[in-house]
């Protein structure tokens, strides 16, 4: 089955965000980098890529345990702060149209052929990254890490997205790039169309390089 199918099939479209939609992915990474300096710690992005669609707090759990350091909980709190700030001044640099290819055309494609439209991602600053970007408006639902208390791959944030948009877990499509992503997405019984330009992904229904893919009749 191609991907345009697909969506052309369902009744609601789920996006993650960070490189599917926008490509703040290289924030996180700057981020987290900058952060794992103060532990004389050398985050590549091999190590990165394990965080795709993890949280925060578990994002920099993992970090701590790579750098064998041990930070009592209040830090860690203090530690997660900072990161995210230094997150938010990259993205405020965002403007309107910061956005990855296909984007623009699929969410009014969706509109268009009255598709819910729903956001299910681990940032907790998605609201602001979409109005930076000037998508916010396309979106029938936004669930992001403030609306949940499981991170990717427990489905949780996927079956909220359903919910509130009201549309059945089989009737609904993920758009991921992540494989705790779509391990969530299976989990939740919803078709998985995978952001994969690396070929790197497994047990999606789908691939695609980017989302400019799907609308293409004879892809």
């Amino acid at each position: 089955m191609k991907a345009r199918e697909i969506v052309d099939g369902v009744a609601a479209v789920i996006f993650d965000l960070d490189g599917v939609l926008v490509d703040t992915a290289v924030f996180h990474y700057r981020a987290w980098k900058r952060l794992a300096k103060q532990f004389d710690f050398d985050f590549t992005e091999v190590e990165n890529e394990q965080l795709k669609g993890v949280s925060r707090v578990d994002s920099l759990n993992l970090i701590l345990k790579w750098a064998d350091k041990d930070v009592p909980a209040a830090e860690r709190e203090q530690l997660a702060s900072l990161k995210n700030t230094w997150y938010l001044e990259l993205v405020e640099n965002m403007k309107e149209g910061d956005v990855l290819p296909g984007t623009i055309d699929l969410l009014t494609y969706l509109k268009a052929t009255d598709k819910k439209i729903a956001l299910g991602s681990a940032s907790k600053n998605a609201v602001r990254i979409l109005e930076k970007t000037g998508i916010r408006h396309y979106f029938d639902a936004i669930l992001d890490g403030n609306a949940v208390k499981n991170s990717k791959p427990d489905p949780e944030v996927f079956l909220k997205a359903a919910t509130a948009v009201g549309v059945a877990p089989s009737g609904c499509v993920v758009l991921e790039d992540a494989q705790a992503g779509i391990d969530a997405a299976r989990a939740a019984n919803m078709q998985v169309i995978a952001v994969d330009k690396s070929y790197t992904l497994a047990n999606y229904d789908v691939r695609v390089d980017d989302l400019s893919e799907i609308l293409i009749s004879d892809y």
